[in-house]
């Protein structure tokens, strides 16, 4: 028995009188091709929102390709913990959003650094968690969105109750026993070689500057 394949054309009305001769099978298979797509789209923001309560991800260096730390999504507490080591630069940095702060601490300066989440400037925990997975499936390298902040030298205090209270149990955790610096939001110096480089790699990148006068 000889199997029969067979191609269907029609001719479609384009709206102004004339008719285009179309081919069934490629129009099909083009419509297989976007739904294929969408469902790869759909599925991948299922699979992030489905294992999003606790994640960790592997973060890398921008422009580069080698692991420069973790960060650790807990989105039941609405907290991010990112750990970076890259020597002197080395850095541990809580996103609280639930209390709405974030806390650095410089590994170079012995040192904690907290500012209050502005959502001008930082991301949401679902947008930090996102970009991560992102990256880290895509396989991409992306520039990150740099926040500039500055501390005043010479101003800095030990956490008592009171301020662990407001800053949360996550951030007194890092913090505990160092001083602390608070940061406001600033313009880029002209000078930048003092500065520190903190946040997520590859995602956002909190530049930490002295004000010293």
């Amino acid at each position: 028995m000889t199997n029969l394949t067979a191609s269907v054309t029609v001719e479609e009305n384009d709206g102004g009188g004339q008719f285009e001769t179309v081919d069934l099978d490629q129009k099909d298979q083009k419509q297989e091709d976007y739904i294929e797509n969408t469902t790869v789209l759909v599925l991948l923001g299922v699979f992030w929102t489905q294992t999003s309560a606790l994640t960790t991800y592997v973060l890398h260096e921008p422009n580069k390709n080698y692991v420069t730390g973790t960060m650790t999504i807990d989105s039941e507490n609405d907290v991010a913990d990112v750990h970076v080591r890259s020597g002197v630069y080395s850095s541990d940095t809580i996103f609280d959003y639930a209390h709405g702060y974030i806390a650095t601490r410089l590994f170079s300066r012995r040192a904690c650094f907290i500012m209050k989440i502005d959502n001008q400037y930082i991301p949401t925990l679902q947008q930090i968690g996102r970009l991560a997975f992102e990256r880290q499936t895509m396989k991409e390298i992306y520039c990150p969105k740099n926040v500039w902040v500055q501390f005043q030298s010479g101003n800095s205090f030990f956490g008592n109750i009171k301020n662990w209270f407001t800053y949360g149990k996550q951030i007194e955790k890092l913090c505990k026993g160092l001083p602390l610096y608070r940061l406001v939001k600033s313009q880029p110096p002209l000078n930048v070689r003092g500065c520190a480089n903190a946040g997520v790699p590859n995602i956002l990148g909190i530049q930490i500057c002295e004000n010293s006068q």
